[in-house]
């Protein structure tokens, strides 16, 4: 059993130590009273056994001297003599009567007996004769007709035989002698009493219980029959005087564990009931609930309660403090980005629109950072002014957020535009005025089950697509976002698929105006996921850039074009063979080692296309690698000349064989004579150089037959043929050019 509260525990505690209490006394008293009545019982039957001792004696002695007396009567002499039996037995009835014994008998030394009231037989008169005949025995117990007998005897003077008293020693005898006790004794004459201790009172177990027991040793004529006057005394009997006093122990006891039972139940109510209020403050407070508990004294327990609604109090400052720390930013004192998702989340036509203050690395480097958080905090009064106070939150290093209510996208979307221009006002800091410029992304929550649910997230990715597409606003792009998530293991997966041929390349002609047929080929990486299917080599290739896998498949790429070089001129097509090389390699002496030695192992003619970025983020260790390439007999091509901020500079500097011209450029040739003037301006500017050109992206027959007028060198698109695997690509080459169809109407 278990007490769950302190009230109850305290009122048993109490109960128990108190029944302790009272069971150690009545254990006590009991023990007292009980040793005092066994002392009580046994100094009275050592008196009664005295008593009975002395009584026993007198008896005897009575008896003796009455048989004496009679033994010296002359009329039983006379009778004796005369052998008179009726004259005999006569007198001992008047004898008996006189001597108030319940037998007498005459007894000869030849065992003749003449007896009045008695009637021994011959064990008797023979246990008799022979404690008489010893002269040391007159008196002592006679077992007669089954029954015990007091016996004293006297000699006949002048005659051989003695005068022998008998009282029977029955149980109407033995209520005599108990009478004689002060105490209600059992007495007994007990022959035989081999299992009687004699001597001293002694404790029995009875049927009854307990008894005191005192054996007296009587005198007996058969020396193998011993007798003992046995007194026994029940010991309940002298416990009964005190039943009553026992009875009224336990009644008070009773009561007073009853009173104090009700005395420590209200006592301890009174002592638990703050101490409960306390508990229940506290499991409320443990639920977020910021109560006090009741202070109802001074004593211990109410400075507990007080120190406990202290420590409440400062808990609730500290909370209101965490709470204000988590949800705002402590540069500028805006919300931050917690706050702003749980104002994006009690809406469901909330959009989130994100500022981003372009250039912001920029102007911090130029007035500081605690410059830049005062102009942030600005910047966000001055949108949440003119979106009606909106709360404005700092979600980023250099973005505000606030939550509008808007019935659509577009709607959402020509608010972020509003307020971005409205607020691309100069702030002044420090007493200088700076210019800032804003761009907004806008963002609803995703739907259920999508990757990305989170509506400030969406917006953040709004943003940067905004700035990528050179926008004022953008609203979240689904599609353009992709799946990023599930990209990220493509990378773990690439390797293996390395391994498992899920790889392979693709070839995509390119046709030679001068030779008028294919002369080489751009190898083109292709991965056929066995889940996702076809993956775009724009997003694999650009990721293992990012992670550094790119050189491990550039090298299976190199040894993979070596391959497939020998096999088309095995079938009789001396092709060369392009494959891309990214820009980080080019950064990297042992990559230019594996690749200069492959090349030369094999004997293969091989061209690598670079872009002209890739040489900007170390020039001068890009330069010396393309050098290396060259000195090694493998062409350099520059790829999608022209579709960044080309430099003239780096095109005169680096030692390559072909410039590849972006099919932006290509694709308007049909309808933009500007395109055809830069593309014209761009081959003469090649050749000029020494380089051969090559135009990416033909694909109509008139702008083949533009370039091959402009003097291009080669030509590469869809109208020229599709990327294809090898054994395609050998097909191809054995049937008639179309290309040449094209460019000879």
């Amino acid at each position: 059993m278990t007490f769950r509260t302190l009230r109850t525990r305290l009122t048993v505690l109490y109960m128990g130590l108190f029944s302790l209490g009272l069971i150690l006394s009545a254990i006590a008293v009991v023990t007292a009273v009980t040793s005092s009545a066994r002392g009580m019982v046994r100094d009275e039957m050592a008196s009664a056994g005295a008593v009975y001792s002395q009584l026993w004696d007198a008896r005897s002695s009575q008896m003796r001297e009455g048989a004496a007396a009679m033994a010296r009567d002359p009329g039983l002499r006379a009778a004796i003599a005369t052998e008179d039996a009726p004259a005999v037995r006569s007198a001992l009835d008047d004898l008996r009567a006189s001597g108030r014994v319940d037998g007498a008998m005459i007894l000869g030394i030849d065992g003749q007996a003449v007896s009045a009231g008695l009637n021994p037989d011959a064990a008797a008169i023979d246990a008799l004769l022979k404690g008489l005949g010893s002269g040391g025995l007159d008196g002592g117990v006679l077992t007669m007709e089954g029954q015990a007998f007091q016996v004293a005897a006297a000699p006949v003077a002048g005659a051989a035989g003695w005068v022998v008293f008998a009282e029977r020693l029955d149980a109407a005898q033995m209520r005599n002698l108990e009478r004689l006790s002060a105490i209600p004794l059992s007495a007994a004459v007990v022959l035989n009493p081999s299992q009687v201790s004699t001597g001293q009172p002694v404790t029995i177990e009875t049927d009854k219980g307990e008894s005191m027991q005192l054996a007296h040793a009587l005198p007996s004529f058969d020396p193998g029959a011993k007798a003992a006057l046995v007194l026994t005394y029940p010991l309940h009997r002298a416990m009964q005087p005190y039943e009553t006093l026992f009875l009224w122990l336990t009644a008070i006891g009773a009561a007073g564990l009853a009173l104090l039972m009700s005395g420590t139940w209200v006592l301890s109510r009174g002592l638990t009931r703050p101490i409960t209020a306390l508990d229940e403050a506290v499991h409320r407070v443990q639920q977020g609930e910021y109560v006090e508990a009741p202070v109802t004294s001074a004593d211990e327990i109410g400075r507990l309660a007080g120190r406990f609604n202290a420590m409440v109090g400062d808990l609730k400052d500290r909370e209101a403090r965490l709470t204000h720390m988590a949800l705002h930013d402590q540069e500028t004192g805006l919300p931050n980005r917690l706050s702003l998702e749980r104002q994006a989340s009690g809406h469901a036509d909330a959009w989130v629109i994100l500022f981003g203050v372009d250039r912001f690395e920029v102007v911090r480097s130029a007035i500081g950072y605690d410059s830049m958080g005062r102009l942030l905090a600005v910047l966000g009064a001055r949108l949440s002014a003119l979106a009606d106070g909106a709360p404005i939150a700092r979600v980023g290093a250099g973005a505000l957020g606030l939550v509008i209510i808007a019935s659509s996208k577009a709607e959402a979307l020509e608010a972020a535009e509003h307020l971005a221009a409205a607020a691309q006002e100069p702030i002044s800091v420090n007493g200088a005025p700076v210019d800032i410029a804003l761009t907004a992304g806008v963002a609803g929550h995703g739907a259920a089950g999508s990757d990305l649910t989170s509506s400030v997230d969406r917006a953040a990715i709004a943003l940067d697509q905004a700035r990528t597409a050179r926008r004022t606003a953008a609203a979240f792009d689904e599609v353009a976002y992709g799946d990023p998530a599930g990209n990220l293991s493509l990378i773990s997966e690439l390797m293996t698929a390395l391994a498992d041929g899920e790889v392979s390349l693709a070839y995509q002609p390119k046709y030679d105006f001068r030779a008028g047929g294919v002369t080489g080929v751009e190898a083109l990486m292709r991965w056929t996921h066995p889940r996702r299917g076809a993956v775009a080599p724009d997003l694999f290739i650009g990721m293992a850039e990012e992670t550094g896998h790119i050189r491990p498949l550039t090298e299976w790429a190199i040894r993979r074009a070596i391959e497939d070089q020998k096999t088309m001129a095995a079938a009789g097509h001396s092709l060369t063979v392009a494959v891309n090389i990214s820009g980080r390699l080019l950064s990297d002496e042992s990559f230019a080692d594996f690749a200069v030695n492959e090349v030369a192992t094999s004997g293969a003619t091989l061209c690598f296309e670079i872009t002209e970025t890739a040489v900007m983020g170390n020039p001068e260790m890009a330069l010396r690698i393309v050098d290396r390439f060259a000195d090694a007999g493998i062409s350099v091509s520059l790829d999608d000349y022209g579709s960044g901020l080309s430099s003239l500079t780096y095109l005169k500097r680096i030692r390559a064989d072909e410039l590849k011209i972006d099919k932006s450029f290509i694709l308007g040739l049909d309808d933009s004579a500007r395109d055809g003037l830069l593309v014209k301006s761009t081959i003469d500017l090649a050749h000029g150089l020494g380089l051969k050109v090559t135009a990416e992206g033909v694909e109509t027959p008139t702008a083949l037959a533009l370039l091959q007028g402009m003097g291009c060198d080669m030509a590469q698109g869809y109208l020229i043929g599709r990327p294809v695997p090898i054994a395609a690509l050998l097909e191809r080459l054995a049937v008639p050019a179309r290309e040449t169809k094209a460019a000879t109407r």
